[in-house]
């Protein structure tokens, strides 16, 4: 080999250990995804239609067993964990699609910022407000609530609180290097002031609130869209965000 090609070849090796994957998910956020879309492939490729009926029964969120047990599928007991597990089911691919990459958008930052066990409870408890808002609004009627979309709302509204925010940049008084700090948890009062934060935090929360007023507009069009668990899950990680913070020394 020459001593010209060296060069060359050093510059190419640099280049190519400089290169960054196109997808970089934290490890939480690819096995929540791929859970998703694996328990979406078993209910399309593997369960028949009784199955698949049980399926929802154990699984799916049903408020009508909180004011008639005897009467709903199931009775009392699912009552314990279908508000969590509820999210993990889909209506079919086009929804699980949409889900998942609402979910990879908004939990990468958060999971960054917070962790992955944070990052979990996070989208379990606002799983779990989005279905108590959904049963506060449906009941006494009965109803079956599946879809991440309570608890990815939650992950969005925690997200809303910092990722609009400049990276803060501090000095190191010894030694002069300076350090990144990470962006800013911005209050309530902070986002409103932000023209992007703001815009976004408005518009998500005037979509969601205008669906169960489509009918009004467009007579015999059924809503099939679970705006309140959209709602529920929203408000509950903006305004939780904080809970989930570092202590800094």
């Amino acid at each position: 080999m020459s001593e010209d090609q060296k060069p060359e070849q050093d510059q190419r090796a640099a280049v190519t250990a400089g290169r960054q994957p196109i997808f970089n998910l934290p490890p939480v956020v690819a096995a929540i995804a791929g859970l998703f879309v694996a328990i979406q492939a078993i209910d399309s490729f593997v369960l028949n239609e009784s199955t698949r009926q049980e399926f929802l029964v154990w699984l799916a969120f049903i408020p009508y067993r909180i004011v008639d047990i005897a009467a709903a599928p199931g009775g009392f007991w699912p009552l314990l964990w279908t508000p969590f597990t509820h999210a993990f089911l889909h209506s079919g691919w086009d929804h699980v699609l949409l889900n998942t990459v609402w979910f990879v958008i908004f939990a990468t930052p958060v999971a960054g910022r917070y962790g992955s066990a944070k990052l979990v409870i996070l989208f379990l408890l606002s799983a779990l407000v989005g279905a108590l808002a959904f049963a506060a609004t449906t009941l006494p009627g009965f109803s079956i609530l599946i879809g991440a979309s309570g608890g990815v709302a939650g992950l969005t509204g925690a997200a809303v609180r910092f990722i609009f925010q400049p990276i803060q940049v501090a000095t190191n008084p010894e030694t002069g290097e300076r350090i990144v700090l990470g962006r800013h948890l911005a209050s309530i009062a902070q986002v409103f002031r932000h023209p992007t934060a703001r815009i976004f935090t408005i518009t998500w929360i005037i979509l969601n609130g205008i669906v169960p007023l489509v009918p009004l507009f467009m007579p015999g069009m059924q809503v099939q869209v679970a705006w309140q668990a959209h709602l529920g899950g929203f408000l509950f990680g903006f305004l939780a965000a904080p809970l989930f913070e570092r202590r800094q020394p």
